[in-house]
């Protein structure tokens, strides 16, 4: 990943973003993603959290449209590399541990990475409605930086500026959880 861009990403310190692949493996995410969800983290599969994890279920108000229109995207992104490795490796875990994306993987849909607003729940802030980019990195291999942003103005972006704040501060789950294994780690 290009230095550039993780340096990009963090100095946003208003608006969750990440880059993932185009398996959808988040290869770093600002501390805002983080504190938005602890799926935003390096090392992360977004469709295996939304598909596999309870707590992401709970998370995304819109959990059935994110997950239908996930796996249509994965599709698309793919394209004719249906034999890569790491599609094979992610849709057959996938297959084998859940019904859902057995039946939406099946169903053969393709739909292009575009924005969208996603509707999520915060356990510290409520409900917020943001809006999603998913902009292609020039010379990357495909890399995707994605952004969410609330309407100027709104009260997302109060929520969110909230969740900033409380992610500063250190006091949002996500900061609880780092102070602890730190903790336990000396």
């Amino acid at each position: 990943m290009p230095q550039s861009i993780r340096e990009l990403i963090d100095g946003w310190s208003g608006n969750p973003a990440w880059v993932q692949n185009r398996f959808f493996d988040v290869l770093a995410a600002n501390d805002l993603a983080s504190a938005l969800s602890p799926h935003y983290a390096p090392g992360v599969n977004l469709l295996a959290a939304a598909f596999l994890d309870p707590s992401e279920r709970e998370r995304r108000i819109d959990w059935e449209l994110m997950t239908r229109k996930g796996v249509a995207t994965l599709r698309a992104l793919a394209g004719p590399d249906v034999d890569d490795p790491r599609l094979t490796e992610l849709v057959g875990e996938l297959s084998l541990r859940s019904d859902r994306f057995r039946d939406l993987w099946a169903r053969h849909d393709v739909t292009p990475h575009t924005g969208q607003v996603s509707r999520l729940r915060h356990p510290q802030v409520g409900d917020l409605e943001l809006r999603s980019n998913k902009l292609t990195i020039a010379g990357s291999g495909g890399l995707i930086l994605v952004v969410f942003h609330p309407e100027p103005g709104s009260r997302n972006a109060e929520l969110l500026q909230m969740l900033g704040n409380l992610s500063a501060s250190g006091r949002t789950a996500m900061g609880e959880d780092r102070d602890r294994r730190t903790a336990t780690e000396r």
